[in-house]
């Protein structure tokens, strides 16, 4: 399957898991004709009354309109529907960017019979171009008319740009001894490096939870896996994930004081965003090879975070995994500009399993063969220990190849 500008399928895509329907939740997709042609470029979402909504959003001084309108939107903490067009981004449309989304957020809560202002939206795709909402809100009443429970792949589809491969999870959790499923489907492939938050992500409950207790709860999820990735360094004007609780499931109310009862809906709802956020790196554009960079003996979990994605946003250490060469010096350079704490002669570095460089210089009898097998593999590990305290993160990129660039400088074209 390719993306919005055809493009070959990523080597190190992972196949589309069955999505099941989910109690309270309609969607399906359309073609607009917004930018693309041959292709749907339209999602709408239909929710339950009364579903809880949570939304964290991109850290980009220069938000989108979108991102606007969510923020305001979710102050009310319910949401009907949910409507993403792909292929222009409606960023930096000044006047035109407002009135596009209130007129979609209108049309929708028409149909659906609620208020504007329990509509959410999203856009995604080239930035600085007025968004023909008319067109958008053409297609929404046929849109409308053909949602379905069963339509989570058209909808992964439906929102991808640049991506090579549609993005979706599912998880099963218990609240108070009963079963809950969360689903949920992301885009993004370029422009990642989230700072929460061109990303989107929409995912799914069927559990009853209060809109405050369903935002806490995103946000911890958010930090531990999309905040923890980065393909290019450059954080989306759009950066956007909802999450929505359809309070179909019959298990007991949960308190916002709620302690341990909802710990296994806290860890797969952060499994199954780092699942999509893994997705998310492994269709980086050009990517060839999936990186995971674990920092260990920082003076704090902050300053590990930091270290971590210094490495993982260095242009010379990603081309060097892109060229398969086994260059610790540029790991080293990345850990000492990261800013933070660092001592030369306690640091040490890894790559697959074997350390190289130990308390300031080589390991002595350092074998090289491994290391360069490891960098012919399509996942790479790297591991940097700095010896200084307690602090520990994990953070993934990708590599920086050629492709990178033709994917980018033809963009528009």
């Amino acid at each position: 399957m390719a993306g919005g500008k055809g493009l070959p399928l990523s080597p190190l895509a992972v196949p589309l898991p069955v999505l099941p329907p989910l109690a309270g939740l309609r969607l399906g997709t359309a073609a607009a004709g917004i930018r693309y042609q041959g292709r749907d470029d339209l999602m709408m979402m239909e929710l339950a009354p009364g579903t809880a909504a949570a939304g964290v959003f991109t850290s980009n001084k220069c938000p989108g309109a979108p991102v606007d309108w969510c923020r305001s939107a979710l102050r009310g903490g319910r949401a009907r529907a949910l409507v993403v067009n792909a292929g222009n981004a409606n960023v930096f449309t000044g006047r035109a960017g407002v009135e596009a989304t209130r007129a979609t957020a209108e049309a929708a809560a028409a149909l659906v019979g609620c208020e504007p202002t329990e509509v959410m939206l999203a856009s995604t795709g080239v930035i600085g171009e007025a968004l023909p909402h008319a067109k958008l809100t053409a297609a929404l009443p046929a849109l409308r008319g053909s949602l379905a429970a069963d339509n989570w792949a058209a909808a992964a589809r439906g929102i991808m740009t640049t991506d090579t491969f549609p993005k979706g999870a599912t998880r099963t959790a218990r609240i108070g001894g009963e079963t809950v499923t969360i689903t949920g489907i992301a885009k993004g492939s370029g422009m990642i490096a989230p700072d929460m938050a061109t990303m989107l992500c929409f995912v799914a409950t069927d559990a009853k939870l209060p809109a405050a207790l369903l935002q806490s709860s995103l946000r911890r999820a958010v930090n531990a896996s999309f905040n923890r990735t980065t393909v290019d360094s450059d954080t989306s004007t759009s950066d956007t994930v909802l999450l929505f609780a359809t309070g179909q499931a019959q298990h007991p109310w949960v308190p916002l004081l709620s302690g341990s009862m909802l710990r296994d809906f806290q860890s797969a709802l952060c499994d199954l965003l780092l699942d999509l956020a893994l997705q998310v790196v492994r269709d980086g554009e050009g990517a060839q090879k999936l990186v995971r960079i674990e920092v260990t003996g920082a003076v704090s979990q902050r300053s590990a975070h930091r270290v971590a994605m210094a490495v993982a946003n260095s242009p010379l250490v990603k081309t060097a995994i892109a060229g398969e060469d086994a260059n610790w010096g540029r790991i080293v350079m990345a850990v000492g500009k990261a800013g933070e704490p660092a001592d030369r002669d306690r640091l040490s570095v890894a790559v697959g399993g074997t350390w190289m460089a130990k308390d300031g210089g080589l390991v002595p009898g350092y074998d090289e063969g491994p290391v360069v097998a490891h960098m012919k593999g399509r996942e790479i590990n790297i591991a940097v220990d700095l010896d200084l305290g307690r602090g520990s993160a994990t953070v993934w990129t990708c590599d920086l190849t050629h492709g990178y660039i033709d994917i980018n400088g033809a963009y528009r074209s």
